[in-house]
């Protein structure tokens, strides 16, 4: 199992017993957390005691593996190793992908705890255009491929918003649908 989550659940209890069980039962699991640096308004740094939430994994006896989030090799990398590990029986893994938050964490939130030159310096690290500067210096794809990728994933977005506008409000009795994956034999 893959279980996503972000850094604000990691001082949690279920968080806590999640790691817990899956230790003892040596369950198959893959944590992964994504380490935006911000629960809500509040920095990792100061909600959570230890340096990095990776660390956490020593107390329940499984590897905990601190990764940079915005490199996708390396969340691929460290991705790929968790679930063979959970695959060969070894039980759980807590990854850690550190990334950041560039806008606040909804409509609500004016950004007011963040400077403007922090947010700045960290959308340099943006994974996006490191992924196509990388795509394009190996000869994957040209510069040309890139931007018409981009023209025709925002026509996508813009089709899937206007479906969604265009769609009936689902009934109360819809709510529970699809809400749970189940694996079908």
């Amino acid at each position: 199992a893959l279980s996503f989550f972000g850094d604000g659940a990691n001082n949690e209890g279920v968080f806590h017993e999640s790691l817990n069980m899956a230790s003892i039962w040596n369950l198959p699991v893959v944590f992964f957390c994504e380490n935006n640096q911000y629960g809500m308004s509040t920095s990792t740094a100061q909600s959570t005691a230890v340096k990095s939430i990776a660390d956490r994994a020593s107390a329940y006896s499984m590897p905990g593996v601190v990764v940079d989030g915005n490199d996708f090799s390396a969340v691929a990398e460290a991705s790929d190793k968790a679930v063979a590990r959970a695959r060969e029986g070894l039980g759980p893994t807590l990854v850690e992908s550190v990334t950041y938050r560039f806008r606040g964490h909804s409509r609500s939130d004016r950004n007011r705890y963040r400077t403007e030159e922090e947010i700045q310096e960290r959308m340099r690290q943006d994974p996006i255009p490191r992924m196509s500067e990388l795509l394009e210096s190996h000869g994957i794809t040209t510069r040309r491929e890139i931007e018409q990728l981009k023209l025709d994933v925002d026509r996508e977005i813009k089709a899937a918003m206007d479906f969604a506008d265009k769609s009936p409000t689902p009934s109360v009795a819809e709510l529970t649908s699809d809400v749970y994956a189940r694996e079908i034999a």
